[in-house]
């Protein structure tokens, strides 16, 4: 499997497909590139695709020391230059939304267009800290023991998406995924609940922004999603319906569409 070496940690990487234009995307919290399959197999026909996994996810190295989003957005950067060269479409979902603003603000040379995708420019709410902080805590002792694996699903996905038998086994596919994580993962959790809120700097953004949001979404709920469309210039905003946190798993068809639509203005 390709490994891209930066300064301080080796990133897992795929890259597919041969287009002009070049998409990377940029992943949540607890999950890893396997969270966009479904857009990497639809887009490389017509596009050039990156996915990688964020350091200390994934199949990417756990590097010492804390995490923050500074350090990620830096990685995004490096990413970008090495295998791109060249400015890009990056899609970030949750914690991958708080790079990729982070970079368009920073960055705009590296950035063509931004979307969004279940993500907050806000810190995290103080209310959601006390459960997020005892499930951490349980994983750094414990690693992620069924009961928190079943919290954890009910932030990720929809009720309805839950619920609905058609999806069993994703379901389970899924969980099977989110209990692979290991202790080393409460790292990346304290790079997300600890964030710092960009509210002002994501005002500077210059390039076209398209942001998505499940409307059953309880992680970052679609009034977040809102706020980033108002602080942006010309961003649009698109609500899934029946969509949680994790819209590219749970309405595949629906985010395929989305992302077409939009590369077809470049």
């Amino acid at each position: 499997m390709p490994k891209l070496q930066l300064e301080d940690v080796k990133l897992h990487y795929i890259k597919e497909g041969a287009g002009g234009e070049t998409i990377v995307f940029s992943h949540g919290l607890l999950w890893s590139h396997k969270m966009f399959l479904d857009q990497i197999g639809f887009l490389k026909k017509s596009h050039t695709v990156i996915a990688y996994d964020h350091r200390g996810q994934g199949q990417s190295e756990v590097s010492a020391g804390s995490y923050d989003m500074d350090m990620l957005t830096e990685d995004a950067l490096g990413l970008i230059k090495q295998l791109a060269g060249k400015p890009v479409h990056f899609v970030g979902l949750s914690m991958g939304g708080f790079v990729g603003m982070r970079l368009a603000a920073r960055y705009p040379e590296m950035v063509k267009s931004l979307i969004l995708i279940e993500t907050s420019a806000n810190a995290e709410p103080v209310e959601n800290l006390p459960k997020y902080k005892m499930l951490n805590g349980l994983v750094r002792w414990f690693g992620i023991i069924p009961a928190v694996a079943k919290s954890v699903m009910k932030i990720m996905f929809a009720q309805s998406w839950i619920e609905n038998p058609k999806n069993e086994a994703l379901y389970k596919k899924w969980l099977s995924e989110l209990k692979s994580n290991k202790k080393s993962i409460t790292k990346s959790v304290d790079a997300v609940i600890y964030r710092k809120g960009i509210e002002e700097e994501i005002r500077t953004i210059k390039c076209p922004t398209m942001i998505v949001v499940g409307d059953e979404d309880v992680a970052t709920k679609p009034e977040k999603a809102k706020f980033i469309q108002m602080s942006i210039p010309n961003a649009r905003l698109h609500i899934v319906q029946g969509a949680g946190h994790s819209s590219t798993v749970e309405k595949p068809q629906q985010i395929n569409s989305l992302i077409i639509d939009w590369l077809k203005g470049f």
